[in-house]
Formats: structure tokens, sequence, C-alpha cells
């Protein structure tokens, strides 16, 4: 009887404490298209999901990403599918980056605007309204692609700094940091590594490089996070 109650006693903490163990857990929602799902990657090349394991390699506890992204996306269409999936609003990490798309089908850059404030206001009622757990990345140049010099490089590179100018903009108002890994993504001009087997998207290769930029911004803003709680 006493070896069968001390059994259940255990058992019971155990479970408490794997309970626990959960709910600290870092959670992280990444918001975008194509290049937050990883368009012809494999999952574990996706930069959200390098990011993650970064951090977990690091000391934090970060849950698996939900990502909520897809190729082809436009702001509007981010904003239908965030509609529709409900996220919650309690995460402790969001990522915005989105854009791509607007330009490519040369959509009105007043519509960016607008949609990419609303997305973004959107990103940090996911934080609990925290901005401090939300930060931006930018629009990789895709004009220095195979795929992007055959539509031409020049006008997509000027075209992407205006969206990007947009966003780093916006993101200033609300105090939410704006990573640049557009530079990583020029590379691939003189380094076809950087480029995936579909000639147009990023590599495995190139996202490392991403989080190597976005790495040091999240962990300082984990941490600050993790104070202000303490």
């Amino acid at each position: 009887m006493f070896k069968k109650t001390l059994f259940s006693f255990i058992s019971i903490f155990w479970l408490l404490t794997i309970s626990c163990a959960q709910n600290n857990s870092i959670s992280y929602l990444a918001l975008g298209d194509s290049y937050t799902i990883g368009e012809a990657v494999s999952e574990d090349q996706r930069w959200p999901v390098i990011l993650t394991n970064k951090l977990n390699m690091e000391g934090y506890d970060v849950k698996q990403p939900l990502i909520i992204a897809k190729t082809g996306w436009t702001t509007n269409e981010l904003q239908k599918a965030i509609e529709e999936k409900e996220p919650s609003s309690n995460y402790d990490l969001v990522s915005l980056l989105i854009g791509v798309n607007n330009q490519y089908r040369g959509y009105p850059i007043d519509q960016y605007k607008k949609e990419f404030k609303e997305l973004l206001l959107q990103a940090i009622t996911f934080a609990n309204g925290d901005t401090t757990k939300v930060f931006v990345v930018s629009i990789p140049n895709y004009g220095v692609t195979p795929f992007g010099m055959e539509k031409g490089e020049d006008t997509i590179r000027q075209e992407l700094l205006i969206y990007d100018s947009i966003a780093d903009s916006i993101s200033s108002e609300m105090d939410i940091p704006f990573i640049n890994i557009t530079p990583v993504s020029e590379k691939a001009k003189e380094d076809p590594s950087y480029i995936a087997s579909d000639q147009l998207h990023p590599s495995g290769k190139q996202y490392k490089e991403w989080v190597e930029l976005i790495l040091p911004e999240v962990k300082l803003m984990l941490n600050n996070s993790s104070s202000s709680t303490n």
C-alpha cells in the first residue's frame, strides 16, 4: 500500500514538473511568405526553425515555432490566413517578414504601407500587446538570383529597397527591431550556394547566415523580457 501511494505521488510530481516546464517554455509565432515557410529547402533549414534550434542550443527553452506562411502570399493573403488560423495572443516571440509578392505582382505601394502596419499591429497583439517581443525581417533581394536577373535585377533591387524602407520606418515608429538580412541575400550574385535548387529562393546556407544576424537581437529581447519579469 505504501509503495503504491509513493508511486502515485512520484507520478503526479513528475507530471506536474513536466507541465510547469512546458508552461515556462518560450512560444514563437512566425508570420510571412515563402521565405518564412522555407520554399525549396527542408523543414530543418527554415530560418525560424534554425533560430529556434540555435536558441535551444544556447540554453533557452523555445518550443518549435508555429509558422503561418505560404509561398506566394501578399500582405492581404497573410491577413486572411491569420483570420482563419486565429492564433492566440500570448506568444513570447513574434516575427514578421512580408512584402515580396506585393512587389512582384506590382501592387500599389500604399496598399503595402496600410496592410504592413495592420499586420505589425496584429503581431503585437499576438505578443500580448508587448512590442518588445516582436521583430521584423527585411525582404531578401531576389534580383540577384537567376530568376530575378531575367526579370530585371536593378528594378527589383530598387523596388525592394522602397518596400524595406517602409517596413523599417513603420517598425521604428513602434519601437520594433528591423533586422536587415538583405546584404546576406545579395551574396547569391557571386556564390550560387546561397540559392536553393529552384534558382530563386534562399538556400539553407543563406538562412543560417540570416540567423547569425537575427540571433543576437532575439537573445537581447528574451533576456530583457526575462529580467523584467523577475
